[in-house]
């Protein structure tokens, strides 16, 4: 008499079905055409072995060619496979991460140069105990000429000279 039951109760956590592989293949397809997608410069800052840039050399000299970029991209998904992408994951997020950081930051000093220019006195009094490197009289004068800018509809040179200064007090 056979065990089967014995057989059934081990269930192989480890299977991944046809389509389970299939699709876990072309996510990395997918993540290995944005890769090669990726600026040179943004590429040379991902931690890629040997293998991947000399693929990602080839995937540049193939890029305009649909059908062995194709290819080329299933290639790349198979080393992908055998060596993992959470690193590669981690330093694209960082860089993601970093314009994102950037970003917020030129809004916080517009909205500053914006305040300064609406609020005057009060505001430059504000901004100059907070930041002692700052020149108070400079910092009048920039925002004196951005406000005539401003109120004439023509922001230009004195606004832009604001808020240089300020990014450059404030970084």
């Amino acid at each position: 008499m056979h065990h089967l039951d014995h057989d059934i109760d081990e269930f192989d956590e480890d299977y991944k079905s046809k389509t389970d592989v299939k699709r876990e293949m072309h996510e990395l397809q997918e993540f290995a055409l944005n890769m090669i997608r990726l600026p040179k410069v943004k590429r040379k800052k991902l931690p890629l072995n040997e293998e991947l840039q000399d693929a990602m050399v080839l995937a540049d000299k193939i890029i305009n060619k649909p059908e062995p970029l194709r290819r080329h991209c299933r290639f790349i998904a198979k080393i992908l496979l055998e060596t993992g992408t959470e690193e590669i994951q981690k330093s694209l997020d960082a860089m993601a991460n970093k314009h994102q950081q950037q970003t917020m930051q030129q809004e916080k000093f517009e909205l500053l140069r914006e305040k300064l220019i609406d609020e005057g006195a009060d505001a430059i009094e504000a901004l100059l105990a907070e930041c002692d490197s700052m020149e108070r009289q400079k910092l009048r004068q920039l925002v004196r000429q951005a406000a005539k800018e401003k109120k004439s509809e023509k922001p230009a040179k004195g606004y832009r000279d604001l808020l240089a200064y300020i990014k450059e007090h404030n970084s």
